[in-house]
């Protein structure tokens, strides 16, 4: 069996992987528009876009409206008429409907939104094309932004389930991730299917999270899956729009390296521990000493240990040893640098050979 299309409404992606929202700075045009440029579900992280904008200490909300148009036109050129275009918006994100609305405005397919619930998402974008998805972890985080959004007469145009072992900030807590006996993405995946139907619509549901091989994503589908994320894989690509250095801190990690730490956003992440997590967990500090750019409502500068923003432009722009690096659990896996063509390729051929033998 070959990789199926995705469909999400009128939009269809030939290959059904859909390349994770990565800030700051990781997904931006060029492997967002190389990914959909193959068939795929390329994606922008929204998430401080604007860091390299020249304004953007003194207008930060100006520099990352500008840098978002700016990279979804990028985007859509490299993309040549393939693929769909989607970002990533969190929830908690301050100046949310403005990002949105630039969003729209600069010609964007999907909007993709977790990190907290995305309540007001289908009021933001009526009377438009474009489709939204939420990220959730749960099926009763699925049942709940149905009821949500069908209060504003609108179901998701796709679902998008977080397992544990994602990248980035999560949506479960320390204890959660850390307990051995948590249910798997593909257990989870089965769980939304299921209760998807109980509501009678057709929503495709996309498998996310510790997805790393052909042989996964084929799990995937038999789970009832529609479609895979996947962010952890794209990093170590050529077009990934991080600097090397970031790309090499990938290959580098054991998997002793890859820790759960706790965000200043107040949610617990994945990430490399390099000198930076561990400076952190040596010292004692009240709150940043630098200015605080106001990137998420939910983080308080006076008693956040330092800024997360800063943290992560400093990792995407090779200074690793003083930034934070998100990463998925499978990262240590990693060893070399490829195409974003040859890496698709390499996961059709995977899930065709193993889809008729795998079992969920």
């Amino acid at each position: 069996m070959k990789l199926p299309e995705l469909k999400i409404g009128d939009l269809i992606a030939k290959i059904p992987i859909i390349q994770g929202g990565m800030g700051v700075g990781v997904s931006l045009s060029n492997l967002a528009g190389s990914v959909a440029r193959e068939g795929g579900v390329g994606v922008i992280s929204t998430a401080q876009i604007g860091f390299n904008e020249p304004d953007f200490e003194t207008d930060t909300l100006k520099a990352n409206l500008r840098a978002l148009e700016k990279h979804i036109k990028r985007a859509k050129e490299i993309a040549k008429g393939n693929g769909i275009i989607a970002i990533n918006i969190m929830a908690v994100t301050n100046h949310y409907k403005e990002n949105v609305k630039k969003a729209i405005e600069s010609g964007i397919d999907l909007i993709i939104s977790g990190a907290g619930l995305p309540k007001e998402l289908p009021k933001l974008v009526e009377g438009t094309k474009v489709k939204i998805a939420p990220i959730i972890s749960s099926a009763r985080g699925a049942a709940l932004m149905i009821k949500l959004w069908a209060r504003q007469n609108r179901v998701p145009d796709m679902i998008v389930v977080e397992g544990p072992e994602a990248g980035g900030h999560l949506g479960f807590s320390k204890e959660e991730l850390e307990n051995k006996n948590k249910k798997d993405i593909y257990t989870i995946v089965k769980e939304v299917v299921e209760k998807v139907k109980e509501f009678k619509v057709n929503i495709p549901v996309i498998a996310a999270g510790g997805i790393y091989t052909g042989k996964d994503i084929a799990r995937a589908f038999k789970a009832g899956a529609s479609g895979v994320q996947m962010a952890t894989r794209f990093v170590t690509t050529n077009e990934c729009d991080a600097d090397i250095k970031y790309k090499q801190a990938y290959i580098n990690a054991s998997k002793e390296d890859i820790k759960i730490v706790q965000s200043p956003v107040g949610m617990p992440g994945r990430a490399i521990r390099n000198k930076f997590i561990i400076d952190l967990e040596e010292k004692e500090q009240s709150g940043i000493k630098e200015k605080c750019l106001g990137c998420i409502k939910t983080c308080n500068a006076t008693q956040t240990p330092y800024c997360i923003t800063r943290a992560l432009v400093n990792a995407v722009k090779g200074n690793i040893e003083e930034g934070l690096v998100f990463v998925g659990n499978n990262a240590y896996k990693l060893d070399k640098i490829i195409t974003v063509k040859e890496l698709m390729n390499n996961l059709e051929e995977e899930f065709i050979e193993n889809y008729n033998t795998v079992n969920f």
